[in-house]
């Protein structure tokens, strides 16, 4: 067979014949958010179709690995700041800093599902690369790729770059990242304490990002050539493997970082309600907000038969074969793949040890479930409940439990009204839990496994927290900057249902910007190939803040919500609570009495409403 010669000419028109994939611009959501909004890192849009395969780069333009591409320093010891110059002012990161937040050389870093490594380099050695077309190689197969990045020119920094498969074919992605001083701290996968300059060292926060950007499923990645915007510092690159296997079962938000305890050679045994069933297990757990790491010495699963008490004796999880962690602040841990039979609609024990001290940790404060902290000792293996002699109402650090096999996953991005809040505690009626229930009860649509990622007080387009430090709101950053962790980096997320906007439009947010970080949601979850079904506002006069004005604003959304643009379905969850007779005022009957969030009855109409079809 003769061999085809390829001229430049041809090559070039193969090069114009990709399909460059546009980046969704962030929204502006309010004149407060319009900055943070538009810094949250995204690349949201599908990638590249497949075009012929190209002939062989240049020797001098062969994917290299990353590290030989390093030509910046961005770390120096902070007895020798004059070593590093990240921004071309001699600003660096804090060597200490850096290894206070457990971010040491070569160390292994999970954040969003992607494993990155940092880099390998002393202090005062190059250590990231400025983004500038190069080409450099990288392997797997996955759904995203990852970057550990951020930007130095003062603002937010974005370029486009070329993703090239093993079979020859390539997408384009859009590369966006924040400033690594200036950027928003919500959507920040660490922040450092201090910034290193040659005049002394600063008390200001310096950011570090991980941004994720959509590859073609199912090919096998051979390079990337990175965009061409030297104010972006790539430390670190991976492809995000995908979750094919499993099926997320139970899932919740990290809402803040709160105080605790403290705790010193504590274990907690939290109780979770799976969704779908399955014959493995494995649990994540998140050091999200954290600026210090957390030791877990060894953790368990086990059925529970009531309170802190299991069914029978729990099982060791462990994690890459060693019964314990140490998760790095931002960072999280995924447990092995464990041989245990989940069932569906139970509730599980999920048991962990706190070797050392935590006063702080991450955490899900509306649980509306019983959990336990025990006596000090390991007693994550304990078969009995008597260690355990008091009780919590949060999940802390646990935000995920995945079975083997499955379908996938529908996630529920909500508020209070997803959370259960005034729902019966302990009794799993939570509008997520019946929607289960009822999936596991049919044969039309798959049944898939459910993830409850609202969050009580959480808006769509500001944060009520504000991602970083110690802090009694648990509202959560916005659903704009808690999208990429909560829903686009699920484990097997098929389909997204997106309730929110009341709290918006209660504390004086505009139907239009609300619109407006509605269809930044839908726009960037669409680009990661996700279903995306959108729920109108349920009423709510009577409540203090819902006044006539605000219902205003609420109906105004409605309308948009019902339009269907942008949108793959609409979930009438206003129709459904409404009553009839004063449509601005929940149905008594499905009121919990404060006029807002509907009690056991409506959360049921709610689930029950559901067109399973549209999932």
């Amino acid at each position: 067979m003769r061999r085809r010669v390829w001229g430049t000419a041809a090559v070039l028109a193969l090069l114009s014949a990709a399909v460059t994939v546009p980046a969704t611009a962030a929204t502006a959501a309010t004149a407060a958010t319009a900055a943070t909004a538009a810094t949250a890192a995204t690349a949201e849009s599908p990638a590249g179709s497949e075009v012929p395969a190209l002939p062989a780069a240049p020797a001098k333009e062969r994917p290299l690995p990353l590290q030989r591409h390093f030509d910046n320093t961005a770390v120096s010891d902070d007895a020798r700041p004059g070593e590093a110059d990240f921004d071309g002012s001699g600003g660096s990161l804090s060597a200490q800093d850096l290894t206070a937040a457990g971010w040491t050389p070569g160390r292994a870093l999970t954040v969003q599902g992607a494993r990155l490594t940092w880099p390998r380099r002393t202090a005062g050695e190059p250590d990231n690369v400025r983004a500038d077309g190069q080409s450099v190689r990288v392997g797997g197969r996955g759904d995203a790729l990852a970057f550990l990045v951020a930007g130095t020119g003062g603002g937010e920094e974005s370029g486009t770059g070329v993703v090239r498969y093993a079979n020859g074919s390539r997408s384009s992605y859009r590369l966006t990242a924040s400033d690594w001083r200036g950027g928003p701290l919500a959507t920040k996968a660490v922040a450092l304490p201090h910034v290193n300059t040659p005049g002394g060292q600063l008390a200001e926060k310096a950011r570090l990002y991980v941004v994720t950007v959509p590859l073609v499923q199912g090919r096998k990645v051979a390079s990337v050539e990175l965009p061409r915007n030297t104010d972006l510092h790539v430390f670190a690159l991976s492809v995000r493997a995908d979750t094919r296997g499993w099926t997320g079962s139970w899932a919740a938000s990290a809402s803040g970082y709160t105080a605790v305890g403290p705790w010193t050679d504590r274990t907690l045994r939290l109780v979770v309600h799976t969704s779908t069933g399955g014959p493995r297990v494995r649990i994540r757990l998140d050091n999200t907000f954290a600026a210090t790491p957390v030791r877990i010495g060894s953790a368990t699963v086990a059925v529970q038969a009531s309170g802190a008490s299991p069914r029978s004796a729990p099982v060791p999880l462990s994690f890459r074969g060693a019964a314990g962690t140490e998760i790095p602040a931002g960072a999280q841990a995924f447990s092995d793949p464990l041989a245990f039979d989940v069932p569906a609609d139970a509730n599980l024990l999920v048991s962990f040890h706190l070797p050392g001290t935590v006063t702080a940790a991450p955490v899900h404060s509306l649980a509306v479930q019983t959990s336990y902290v025990s006596t000090p000792g390991d007693h994550a293996g304990d078969g009995g409940p008597d260690a355990y002699t008091s009780t919590i109402t949060t999940w802390p650090l646990l935000t995920g439990v995945d079975v083997g096999g499955g379908p996938g996953s529908v996630v529920l991005l909500g508020d209070s009204i997803t959370d259960g809040e005034k729902s019966t505690r302990d009794a799993n009626r939570r509008w997520p839990n019946v929607l289960a229930a009822r999936l596991l009860n049919q044969s039309v649509v798959p049944r898939y496994g459910v993830l409850n990622h609202g969050i009580s007080a959480n808006r769509v387009a500001s944060d009520r927290y504000t991602g970083d430090g110690v802090s009694t709101d648990t509202g959560g950053v916005s659903a704009l900057h808690r999208l990429d962790r909560d829903v686009l980096a699920q484990t097997s997320a098929r389909t997204v249902v997106v309730f929110q906007g009341v709290n918006d439009v209660r504390w004086g947010a505009s139907a239009e910007q609300v619109v407006a970080g509605l269809r930044e949601i839908s726009e960037r979850a669409r680009g990661r190939g996700l279903r995306v079904l959108a729920a109108t506002i349920a009423p709510c006069e009577g409540e203090a803040r819902c006044t006539a004005a605000v219902d205003a604003q609420r109906v105004a959304v409605n309308q948009w919500i019902r339009s269907g643009s942008g949108f793959d379905g609409v979930l009438d969850f206003d129709e459904v609570l409404r009553d009839p007779e004063r449509p601005a005022r929940i149905l008594p009957a499905f009121d919990s009495g404060d006029h807002l969030h509907p009690g056991d009855a409506g959360l049921a109409a709610l689930a029950e409403s559901v067109d399973l079809k549209l999932l």
